[in-house]
């Protein structure tokens, strides 16, 4: 079943947007590095509500399952990608989820 992974960003002061490009690409291209990935998306927050408490940008990743979600968490290209985020990160919220099936 498939298995989302959202990753909410606030870049620490400074971070300029070519780095943000930079991460985002990043990113998204680790599908094509790491198997069991089956689509990824960045972007930044476009909301009117003001209700995102500071994070300005959303990675997502579909994972075909659990076990595709478990191998990249300490797969060396998400490593590289956690270092390259890290100088830059001012804070991240992560959650996984199961889309609901509803009747």
């Amino acid at each position: 079943m498939d298995l989302r992974h959202v990753v909410l960003l606030r870049f620490a002061d400074g971070t300029d947007a070519d780095a943000v490009a930079r991460l985002q690409a990043h990113f998204v291209g680790l599908r094509r590095e790491i198997e069991g990935i089956s689509a990824a998306e960045a972007g930044r927050n476009v909301s009117p509500e003001g209700l995102d408490r500071g994070f300005t940008h959303a990675f997502v990743m579909h994972f075909r399952d659990d076990a595709a979600r478990d191998a990249y968490l300490p797969h060396p290209a998400h490593q590289a990608f956690v270092d390259a985020l890290r100088p830059v990160l001012g804070d991240v919220l992560v959650i996984d989820y199961r889309p609901d099936t509803l009747p």
